[in-house]
């Protein structure tokens, strides 16, 4: 009974099979087709190849970094560099060809006493501003001196064209001060440095301070100090002797490898030695002054040379110190 089953079974797989075949058959020539549709045509090269570049071993080298120079920014603090420097270069040119000459025959042409003279009258005359500002520094001690100095040299010092007061018995030395230095000594900070045609050197700070005082003798005291007449010859005078006094130092920085540079750091370190006596802090190192009553007056017998601080030396803004670095 096992062998009639097994066989009809066989029958039955026999036919399905036979049944099968045809659509089998035509599923194989569609594959075909397809396969010879997709293969390249003769004479047509495979298209290459990429090679895959694995990546490095623990992410090392995966990525490069760029590396991008440049040329180094304006200093701080002096924003316009560039542009203070042509204006450095452009005020140079003309003071040599038209100031300079006018200094050095004023220098030669006026006895020492007599230039000594006019710039201790312009200087009195700024005594009143200096004791202003040390009203508004609250140091009415300095206030009071500043106007004993003025009053006597003044009187005894005949409209201060001598400086009396700084000598015995009275020692009352002059002192730079205005609001420009009030301001820093409140903390304003100075600002973006500038070097201006006519002005000079100064900062943000600095001209509006400037400015200020100039304003106030003519506003307090009027005629004859608002007077056109009186107030181009005097400012050229004023301007000239201070331009004679200075003779000496600017030929010094114009020496130098970068003058506009060494201009800057010099007055921007006087500016700063100015506000920090009002704080009674010494400064760190002897300051070379570039405008001012500390400037002496051209002439003086055995008075030193100026000299300029060694820029490729130690910093000249930190002290001196054989900690390495």
């Amino acid at each position: 009974m096992l062998l009639p089953a097994v066989a009809a079974g066989m029958m039955m797989m026999g036919a399905q099979a036979e049944a099968e075949a045809p659509r089998l058959a035509m599923a194989a020539v569609a594959e075909g087709a397809a396969l010879q549709d997709t293969a390249p045509a003769a004479g047509t090269p495979p298209p290459p190849v990429v090679p895959t570049v694995p990546p490095a071993a623990n992410g090392a080298g995966a990525t490069q970094d760029i590396v991008v120079t440049g040329e180094k920014g304006a200093p701080k603090g002096d924003p316009l560099e560039q542009l203070n420097a042509k204006s450095f270069e452009a005020v140079q040119s003309v003071d040599k060809a038209v100031v300079e000459p006018v200094a050095k025959a004023y220098n030669k042409g006026l006895p020492r006493p007599v230039r000594k003279g006019l710039r201790n009258f312009f200087s009195n005359l700024g005594e009143p501003v200096v004791a202003a500002a040390y009203l508004l520094q609250f140091k009415p001690g300095k206030a009071a001196e500043t106007v004993g100095r003025f009053g006597v040299n003044s009187t005894l010092g005949f409209l201060g064209l001598f400086d009396v007061a700084k000598r015995k018995p009275f020692h009352l030395p002059h002192r730079n001060n205005g609001l420009a230095n009030t301001l820093g000594y409140y903390g304003v900070k100075p600002g973006p440095y500038m070097y201006l045609p006519i002005v000079g050197p100064t900062t943000l700070r600095d001209i509006i301070g400037d400015t200020v005082d100039k304003m106030v003798l003519p506003f307090i005291a009027g005629d004859p100090f608002t007077r056109p007449a009186y107030v181009l010859p005097t400012t050229i005078l004023n301007q000239l002797g201070e331009r004679a006094a200075f003779d000496e130092t600017i030929q010094a920085i114009r020496k130098e490898d970068d003058p506009y540079t060494v201009y800057r750091e010099l007055y921007l370190k006087q500016r700063q030695a100015e506000i920090d006596a009002l704080h009674g802090r010494a400064p760190a190192e002897p300051i070379v002054p570039i405008y001012g009553e500390d400037m002496p007056t051209p002439g003086k017998k055995n008075a030193p040379k100026v000299t300029i601080p060694d820029r490729d030396g130690p910093d000249m803004n930190e002290p001196e110190t054989d900690q390495p670095q």
